[in-house]
C-alpha cells in the first residue's frame, strides 16, 4: 500500500503550539485519502517550534497529489496553532512542499496547495479553479472595507485590534499597547515625576534637560547643542524626521515681498536673492517677515514656529496618511484580491505584515477622539483628521514612485544640491527594489498580455483604485495595468512605501523630536504679531508645559523602536516561493542590499551627523509600528 511522509512545522511565535487533534487529508487528482489522525504515542506533537514527522498509508493510488486539507479539532480548551508548512515525501521519493504560513483558531479545517506559484491562467483543473474562487469568496468575507473618516482612504472593518482576522493580528497584542508602551517609556526615561504637570511650564531651555540627559544618544544630543544654529534649522529639511517637504524654488513668489538687501546677511555665496530664492509668506501689518538679522528671540522664535508646524505635517501627512495608511490599502486590496498561490501574494505578504493590526490600534488608542495623540499635539481633537482629508486631495501616485518625486521638487541634482543623503540612499534603495521587482515579474509573466488578462491582479490594482484613492481620477493612480514593466513599477511603489519611506519618516523621530524645543508637539502662544518684543521667557511659556513634553518624549522614544523579532528588508524567513529562480532573485536582492549597507556605513564615518535610516539594515520590511 502506498505510503507517505509527512513533516508538520509549527511556528516559533508565543502560544503557536497545540495539544487539539490534528487531522490530515489527501487529495489527489484520482482520489482522496481517508482522514489520518497526527498523533505519536506517547509523544507530545505539535509543539511550539518542533517539526514533527508521520507516516501516513492509504489504500490505493490518489495519483498526482493536489491539495491537503489540515482539521483541527478541540482536545480540552480553546486552542489556537500556527502551521508554518507541511512536506510530503511521496511513495516515489518526490518531495511536495505547502507552505501555510497561517494560524488555526478554534475548530475547523483548511485546504493548502503546493508552494509553486500560479497565475489564475495557469490553473486547468476544476478542484483548483474551484480552491482559488473559495479562497478569496472566504477573505473578501473577512477583509471588508470601512471608512473611519470621511475623506480618508478606507480602512479595514475592526473597531479594535481583536476584531481582526487572527493571521493578520500581532503575535503577543502587549508589544504593541500604545498607553502601555507610552507609560513604560515614560517610566524608562525617568520622566514620571513631570507626567500630570500640565499647565506647568519648564524654566527655562536648559530646564528640558531634566527628561533629556538620561536617554542622549548621537543625533539627539547633537540635535540639543545646535538646535538654534541656523544650519541645524535647515539641515533637517534635508535630512531630518520630514525630508519629503523641501523643493527648489526658481523664482521669487509673488506673495514673499523680500529683497536683497534684507537678507544679505545670510547670502553667504554673493549671489543675490533672487539667485538663492527663499521660502513663501503671505504678507501683511499683523505678520512680518522675520529675518536672521533679527533680534535673536524673534528669529528663534520664528524658527521654533516653522519647526512645530513642520513636526505636525510629519506626523500627519508625510508618516500617518502617506505610509501607514496607504500601506493598509495596498494590504486589504491583496488579500481581498490574491490568493495565495499568486506570485504577487507571495511577494507582496511580507511587506504588508502586521500593517493593518497596528493602524486597528491607532485608530483605537492613538489617534482616535481622546486618544493619546490628543494627550500632546496642538493637532489632537480633530485637527489631524482635517490636515489628512486635505492632504488626501494632493496625494498622487506620481509622487509615490521615489525619482519622480524628487524630480517634481526640483532636487534631483547632486552637484547643485550636495548632502541630501535621503535623496541620495533612496534612489540607491528603489533601483534595488525595481531590479527585484523585475526580476519576479519577469519568472512569472511572459508578456503584457499575460499582465493584461490577469483578473486577479487587475482586481487587486482596481481595489487600491477604489477603495484606497476613492476613485478619484486626479490621483493618477491606474485602474489596471498593462505592461510588465508598469507592474514592476506598482509593486516597487508598494514595496518601497511599506518599507523605506516608512523607515526614512518614523525611524529617525526620537533622534530629531526628543529634544523639546526643537520639535514641539503644542505651542502655548499665538504667533508673534510684530518684532523686538519677544524675550526668552515668552519663548519658554509658549513651549509645551511639562507634562504634554513628557507624552511627547514617550511617544518619539516608542515610535522610533524596532519591533520584536523585526524582519528587515530582503528577508524572507516565511518561505512562500519554492521556485529556484525567485530564490536566486533574492539573493541577487540581499547582495544589492549589502552593497547600499557598505556604502551608506563608509559615508558616514567620522560624521557627526551621521544618516543612516535608509540603509537597508535598518529598513523593516513593513509598516509595523
Amino acid at each position: 500500500m502506498p505510503s507517505y511522509t509527512v513533516t508538520v512545522a509549527t511556528g516559533n511565535q508565543w502560544f503557536a503550539g497545540t495539544d487539539d487533534y490534528i487531522y490530515l487529508t489527501l487529495v489527489g487528482s484520482l482520489r482522496c485519502s481517508e482522514k489520518h489522525l497526527l498523533d505519536k504515542p506517547f509523544y507530545n506533537d505539535f509543539e511550539r517550534g518542533a517539526i514533527d514527522s508521520y507516516d501516513v498509508t492509504v489504500d490505493e493510488e490518489l495519483g498526482e497529489i493536489l491539495l491537503i486539507k489540515i482539521e483541527k479539532r478541540k482536545y480540552w480548551l480553546h486552542d489556537d496553532w500556527y502551521l508554518k508548512y507541511i512536506t510530503l515525501k511521496t511513495p516515489y521519493g518526490e518531495y511536495i512542499e505547502f507552505p501555510c504560513y497561517r494560524w488555526f483558531s478554534g475548530e475547523g479545517e483548511v485546504v493548502l496547495r503546493d508552494g509553486r506559484a500560479k497565475l489564475a491562467k495557469d490553473d486547468q483543473i476544476h478542484l483548483l479553479k474551484q480552491h482559488r474562487r473559495k479562497e478569496l469568496e472566504t477573505r473578501q468575507k473577512l477583509y471588508r472595507w470601512m471608512e473611519w473618516n470621511p475623506g480618508f482612504p478606507l480602512s479595514i472593518d475592526a473597531k479594535c485590534h481583536s476584531d481582526l482576522p487572527r493571521d493578520i493580528q500581532f503575535d503577543s497584542e502587549k508589544g504593541v499597547d500604545f498607553v502601555l508602551n507610552y507609560s513604560k517609556a515614560m517610566e524608562n526615561l525617568f520622566v514620571n515625576r513631570f507626567m500630570h504637570m500640565f499647565q506647568s511650564s519648564w524654566s527655562d531651555f536648559v530646564d528640558f534637560e531634566k527628561i533629556f540627559v538620561k536617554i542622549s544618544n548621537t543625533i539627539s544630543e547633537y540635535v540639543m547643542q545646535h538646535w538654534q544654529e541656523d544650519f541645524m534649522f535647515g539641515y533637517q529639511f534635508l535630512n531630518g524626521c520630514n525630508p519629503v517637504m523641501i523643493q527648489r524654488c526658481t523664482k521669487i513668489p509673488e506673495k514673499f515681498p523680500v529683497t536683497t538687501e534684507m537678507v544679505e546677511c545670510s547670502l553667504e555665496r554673493q549671489l543675490t536673492l533672487e539667485e538663492e530664492v527663499q521660502i513663501n509668506q503671505i504678507p501683511g501689518d499683523d505678520n512680518p517677515i522675520f529675518l536672521p538679522s533679527d533680534a535673536k528671540y524673534d528669529w528663534l522664535l520664528a524658527k521654533i514656529w516653522v519647526r512645530s508646524s513642520d513636526f505636525h505635517v510629519h506626523q500627519t501627512i508625510t508618516h500617518l496618511l502617506r505610509t501607514h495608511l496607504m500601506s493598509e490599502v495596498f494590504g486589504i486590496a491583496m488579500f481581498r484580491q490574491l490568493p495565495a498561490v499568486h506570485p504577487i501574494f507571495k511577494l507582496l505578504v511580507a511587506h504588508v505584515r502586521f500593517t493593518i493590526a497596528i493602524n486597528t490600534k491607532a485608530r483605537e488608542q492613538l489617534i482616535c477622539e481622546c486618544g493619546l495623540f490628543d494627550k500632546a499635539n496642538a493637532t489632537g481633537g480633530g485637527g489631524h483628521v482635517q490636515m489628512v482629508q486635505r492632504a488626501m486631495k494632493n496625494l498622487t501616485y506620481q509622487s509615490l514612485i521615489f525619482p519622480e518625486a524628487i524630480k517634481a521638487k526640483g532636487m534631483e541634482s547632486k552637484e547643485d544640491i550636495p548632502y541630501y543623503f535621503y535623496r541620495d540612499d533612496g534612489l540607491q534603495v528603489w533601483e534595488a527594489i525595481r531590479s527585484f521587482t523585475k526580476d519576479i515579474v519577469e519568472i512569472y509573466y511572459e508578456s503584457d498580455e499575460v499582465v493584461t488578462e490577469d483578473p486577479e491582479l487587475q482586481d487587486f490594482v482596481n481595489d487600491v483604485y477604489v477603495y484606497g484613492m476613492r476613485g478619484k481620477k486626479a490621483s493618477g493612480f491606474p485602474k489596471s495595468i498593462k505592461t510588465k514593466e508598469k507592474l514592476a513599477e506598482y509593486l516597487t511603489v508598494v514595496i518601497f512605501t511599506a518599507s523605506a519611506q516608512h523607515a526614512a519618516v518614523n525611524f529617525g523621530q526620537y533622534d530629531w523630536c526628543s529634544w523639546i524645543p526643537n520639535a514641539p508637539p503644542t505651542m502655548r502662544a499665538p504667533p508673534p504679531t510684530e518684532k523686538g518684543v519677544i524675550t526668552i521667557e515668552q519663548i519658554v511659556d509658549t513651549l509645551p508645559d511639562r507634562g504634554r513634553s513628557c507624552w511627547h518624549l514617550g511617544a518619539v522614544w516608542a515610535l522610533s523602536q524596532f519591533q520584536e523579532n523585526e524582519l528587515f528588508l530582503g528577508m524572507y524567513p516565511e518561505e512562500h516561493f519554492i521556485e529556484k529562480p525567485v530564490k536566486e532573485a533574492m539573493v541577487r536582492f540581499r547582495k544589492n542590499l549589502d552593497g547600499i549597507v557598505s556604502g551608506i556605513t563608509e559615508r558616514n564615518k567620522n560624521k557627526k551627523l551621521p544618516y543612516y535610516y535608509l540603509s537597508p539594515d535598518r529598513i523593516p520590511n513593513s509598516v509595523a509600528i
